[in-house]
């Protein structure tokens, strides 16, 4: 069977017209987006700015690592330098997040500082949510999410409320190769295409496969299996061992994949 090509082009004129046809009937005038340096954040910055309508990108560095930094950078002088209608900021998060960490009670022993330093992670996730929708609301737009498939709904690698907390997610039916391959359309800086993914959320050069035991390529190759109804009997080796990673990983995180549960309550509960 002949292996269906990808069709970069009409993928992201498919994307360009759901953006502008959503922030029309939305009535808003534009969107805001915060930039990572990562691959799912450069690729949707410059579907969101080919739009023509207004695209604030945002810089929100938290103790950042250099390289984050500088390819966050390099990806916005990459769009300043074609689209007129893109616009940058920075709002530096580190001292607000350091005085919001001194009010709080640190782990109360040793065997708590992994959960700890994890909720802390995910608590500049938050603090970047609540800064993109102050920006938003300044500027009447949507806040757009950078989440990919195999992030938001095969392994839930998102902070809730953090990266998750959007108004729209353009690439979230788009594999993480898939996204690589529309970055490649679309001229994105091969410095960040090339770059291991990471979630930048802990300060140092930590990847998203040091935290999840697996690639991304790896993982899709896992999610296939399991869409295919395949278990891991099925399976030997490695293909075996990361689908055993992602099928925990889809099974614990089914609270963030999943929306948001609603307790129905009985009509004559209510009498």
């Amino acid at each position: 069977m002949k292996t269906p090509t990808f069709n970069a082009a009409a993928i992201s004129e498919h994307i360009i017209d759901w953006l502008k046809n959503y922030a029309e009937q939305a009535g808003v005038r534009g969107f805001v987006i915060g930039i990572s340096g990562g691959i799912d954040s450069a690729v949707t910055s410059t579907l969101c700015a080919r739009t023509g309508l207004p695209t604030l990108c945002l810089e929100m560095p938290i103790h950042q690592a250099e390289s984050q930094v500088s390819r966050g950078r390099e990806h916005l002088e990459f769009l300043k330098a074609q689209f007129p209608n893109v616009q940058t900021d920075l709002a530096d998060l580190t001292a607000t997040f350091e005085v919001f960490q001194q009010a709080l009670p640190a782990a109360a022993s040793p065997a708590d500082d992994d959960v700890w330093r994890l909720t802390l992670a995910n608590t500049r996730a938050r603090l970047r949510m609540t800064t993109l929708y102050y920006f938003a609301g300044m500027h009447r737009a949507l806040v757009v999410g950078t989440g990919n498939k195999i992030e938001d709904f095969g392994v839930g690698f998102f902070t809730k409320y953090g990266d998750g907390g959007v108004d729209l997610s353009p690439i979230a039916d788009l594999l993480k190769s898939e996204v690589r391959q529309l970055g490649h359309f679309l001229n994105v800086p091969s410095s960040i295409i090339q770059a291991k993914p990471t979630d930048g959320l802990f300060g140092d050069d930590r990847s998203d496969e040091d935290q999840l035991g697996a690639n991304y390529d790896e993982l899709e190759k896992a999610m296939h299996a399991s869409d295919q109804g395949l278990s891991a009997a099925d399976l030997s080796g490695r293909d075996r061992e990361v689908f055993e990673i992602y099928k925990r990983l889809n099974r614990i995180n089914q609270h963030k994949i999943q929306p948001i549960p609603v307790c129905i309550i009985p009509e004559n509960l209510k009498k």
